[in-house]
């Protein structure tokens, strides 16, 4: 599996979470924003009113989540769940030795992983990224780092991302 022009890839189940998130923020959720607004402008002087301002910094946030999701969902690449081969490809969770130090992480895109996973995540475009997908698990292979250095990678191995 590979992703065209570099759009992000994205799983069936996480495109779905992603747009009920989007039409809950950018539709009731927007309008809880607004009505707080409102009600923290009716009581009185906005300078000093801690309610006004948290409520029109969390309709920035929003704001701004709303043009992240949209821009995401118009340009992912939805697919099926990577198969259980042992081939890092996205979508998989991937045990390696990064510098001899023994890392998991969820290769892909943040947003294929639920909200409740603090698992770390590196993007098929990242330095490791490029690097490991498609290898398979035992290759030994490096690349190298932003600052220059060349990072040893052994992939120990390759499982489908479960949510």
């Amino acid at each position: 599996m590979s992703t065209t022009d570099n759009a992000p890839w994205l799983t069936q189940e996480a495109y779905d979470r992603l747009k009920r998130e989007l039409d809950h923020i950018s539709g009731p959720g927007r309008q809880e924003i607004i009505d707080r607004i409102e009600q923290a402008r009716e009581e009185g002087d906005l300078k000093e009113n801690g309610g006004y301002h948290a409520a029109r910094e969390e309709q920035s946030k929003n704001e701004g989540r709303i043009l992240e999701l949209k821009h995401l969902l118009e340009t992912a690449q939805v697919g099926a769940a990577p198969e259980d081969n042992g081939i890092v490809e996205p979508g998989m969770v991937v045990e390696a030795k990064i510098a001899g130090d023994l890392e998991t992480f969820l290769f892909g895109n943040r947003e294929i992983a639920d909200d409740k996973d603090a698992i770390t995540v590196y993007s098929e475009r990242s330095p490791l990224g490029v690097a490991i997908h498609g290898a398979k698990v035992g290759d030994k292979l490096s690349y190298a780092a932003p600052n220059g250095k060349d990072i040893a990678v052994e992939v120990v191995s390759a499982k489908p991302y479960k949510a």
